[in-house]
Parts: structure tokens; C-alpha cells; sequence
């Protein structure tokens, strides 16, 4: 029952009819309306508040802060938003990780091979294709490159999850416009050339912008 409150909530937000800024129906309320108890309601809104869609605040209510892209439902069940959006947590703090240590240890092959990864979502760009396995390729290519089998299980672990989410994330760019995708691919670019120039900081950096922006994307900022 929570995670149909959940969908409906949410799906009433990106459809609009509650904009950010407007406070969502009482507790009490959302109980009549679904014919269930304010502990199921609760854990409902608890869920959109751990996904950064509202917020409560005493004395004010709860209020829409976030709305997801509305293209979104086109591409995936609603009820798998928030794991997409833990996905990319996970993500953001290993990946960053594994850039910052590739730059330290690539060597001339691992760098050859993250840059042959780009090469491939290039193509993917110029022919307006999905490329969420390509992604995926570059991503555990700069793993590799961080000479630690750890990170390379990590992700490799998680890829179906990974693959999904690239390729709702990817979707949704293309539907924005080609410019969208050409902005990841830089981000993409920025990543390699810290790894290139050594730089660890930057490219810790660079990975964690990178993730952050496509949960901005999908998510709103």
C-alpha cells in the first residue's frame, strides 16, 4: 500500500498538479483519500522525502521541492525511481573513488582503453542512439584503470541496475535534444582528461559532477 501512495503522489507531482512550492493534503487526508492508515500514509511520504521530492517542515506541512522530468514515465515504473536515485548515491561516492585513483595508476593501456570507450559513445551521439551499455563500458573502463579489483565488483555488481538507469537517464537526454547528450559526453571528456593529466583531485571531481548532474537531470535540481 505505501508504495501505491507513493506512484500516486508522485505521479500527481510530475503531472503538475501539485507544483513545487505547493503543500501536499494532510495526512489525515491522504488517509481518507487511499482508505488506509496515517502510519501507511506516512511511510509513503517518508520514501518521497528520502528522494528529495518534498519536505516537512512543523507547523508548515509538507511541500513539493522537487518535480522529476515529466518524460520519465515514458521509460520507467515510477515505484523505481527511488532505487535509480540510490543507485547513483552508491555511485557518486565509489566512482568518484575510482576516478581519483585511475588517475594515480592508469597506465598508457588503461588510458587507451578509456579513451577507445569514449570514442564508441561518440558515435553513439553522432547517430542519436541510446549507447547505455557503451556508458556503462566507459565507466568500468576508468574502474579498471583504478588497478583495484574492488571497484571493478563493485560496478560490475550493480550493472544491471547501472545499465537501467543509464539508459532511462539517456533516453531522456535524447528526447531533450542531441546538445543534452553532447553535455554528458563532455562530462565524460572532462573525466578522461584528469585521468590523462594525473590529476586525481580533478577527476574525483569531474566523476562526481558527472553523476550528480544526471541525478539533476532526471530528478530536477
Amino acid at each position: 500500500m505505501p508504495e501505491r501512495i507513493y506512484s500516486d503522489i508522485l505521479n500527481r507531482i510530475i503531472e503538475g498538479e501539485y507544483k513545487e512550492g505547493d503543500r501536499l493534503p494532510t495526512e489525515h487526508a491522504l488517509a481518507e483519500r487511499f482508505a488506509t492508515s496515517r502510519p501507511t500514509v506516512r511511510e509513503a511520504l517518508a520514501q518521497l522525502r528520502a528522494d528529495g521530492i518534498i519536505t516537512t517542515r512543523h507547523g508548515s506541512g509538507t511541500t513539493v521541492v522537487r518535480r522529476p522530468d515529466p518524460n520519465v514515465k515514458r521509460f520507467a515504473p515510477l515505484e523505481s525511481l527511488s532505487d535509480i536515485k540510490r543507485c547513483y548515491e552508491f555511485r557518486v561516492v565509489t566512482e568518484s573513488g575510482a576516478a581519483a585513483l585511475a588517475a594515480e595508476k592508469a597506465d598508457d593501456a588503461d588510458i587507451a582503453a578509456i579513451q577507445h570507450e569514449w570514442d564508441n559513445l561518440q558515435t553513439v551521439v553522432e547517430t542519436e542512439g541510446i549507447g547505455a551499455k557503451d556508458d556503462f563500458a566507459f565507466h568500468l573502463a576508468v574502474a579498471r584503470a583504478s588497478k583495484n579489483p574492488f571497484f571493478i565488483s563493485a560496478l560490475s555488481f550493480i550493472q544491471e541496475q547501472v545499465v537501467f538507469s543509464m539508459n532511462l537517464s539517456r533516453n531522456l537526454s535524447l528526447v531533450k535534444s542531441v546538445e543534452r547528450q553532447r553535455l554528458v559526453q563532455q562530462e565524460h571528456l572532462a573525466v578522461l582528461e584528469a585521468i590523462r593529466k594525473r590529476d586525481p583531485q580533478a577527476a574525483g571531481r569531474a566523476m562526481r559532477e558527472h553523476l550528480e548532474r544526471a541525478v539533476e537531470r532526471m530528478f530536477g535540481s
